[in-house]
């Protein structure tokens, strides 16, 4: 078969896979001109004097195919229905091996997460509960669950701390009666929370009549309560203690004074 390039009008031989592997599509190899060949293909040798092969019409009708030469069996032509269909039907092909899915057996791979997500958790709540171990330690109704927690790991909760929750409700300043150049102070301490409270620092501070600082001491529980297991056993919800503090005099000056829990 023959075909002409429209452009540089130079005609080819052309095969019938060439115009197969194109789908009609050619290109043309003396002035690179892409084109159809289907338009000028003739199954005649053009004559030497041929300048422009004719131009194939297309027609609105599909051309009818007539003339068989030969029609191969298949193999449901011979085994029938059923065995043309199983022959026809596309066969599974086995995924290559990178592709295909690996079986992973149930809780295999998931247990060092759920392990690991745990322990996060444990240590999260960990350090929540250290930064307000202070209020978690003044609650009266979160108290008697760590109570009940830390019995059962043996171990013992430290006791409340929340000088604001302590009141002075008397105080007083007098000479030593025994002792020269001495003063007694006396006061009394309520605990106003709702749980055991640990047995503040106290602090006094001696003044004179400008308020200025004359004298201060801090005084530990172990130095105004005689009782260690007093001391050990805080200060109940709403209970009441005397305070009692021996001093030495600063002197005349000194005529005002004041309480102040750490």
């Amino acid at each position: 078969m023959y075909t002409q390039c429209p452009e540089c009008l130079t005609i080819y031989k052309i095969s019938p896979q060439v115009l197969a592997h194109g789908r009609g599509s050619v290109a043309c190899g003396h002035c690179t001109a892409v084109f159809d060949a289907l338009r000028t293909l003739t199954g005649h040798q053009p004559h030497e004097a041929t300048e422009q092969l004719a131009v194939q019409s297309a027609s609105a009708e599909l051309p009818l195919l007539s003339t068989p030469i030969l029609r191969p069996q298949m193999q449901g032509d011979l085994l029938g229905d059923d065995a043309s269909v199983m022959a026809l039907a596309p066969r599974a092909v086995p995924a290559p091996e990178f592709a295909r899915a690996r079986k992973i057996a149930p809780g295999s791979r998931t247990w060092p997460w759920l392990t690991a997500i745990a322990a996060l958790v444990t240590l999260l709540l960990a350090q929540i509960a250290y930064a307000e171990r202070h209020e978690l330690l003044r609650s009266a109704s979160v108290r008697p669950w760590l109570e009940r927690v830390c019995a059962g790991l043996g171990c013992t909760l430290p006791l409340a701390h929340d000088t604001e929750a302590l009141s002075l409700l008397s105080r007083d300043v007098r000479q030593h009666p025994s002792v020269p150049n001495a003063l007694i102070i006396s006061a009394m301490l309520r605990n106003d929370a709702r749980v055991t409270q640990a047995f503040p620092v106290v602090e006094i501070t001696l003044a004179d009549v400008d308020e200025r600082r004359i004298a201060m001491r801090r005084f530990v529980p172990t130095e105004y309560v005689g009782d260690t297991r007093t001391i050990a056993g805080g200060l109940p919800p709403g209970a009441t203690t005397a305070l009692v503090f021996e001093v030495a005099d600063p002197g005349k000056n000194a005529v005002a004074f004041e309480f102040k829990f750490l």
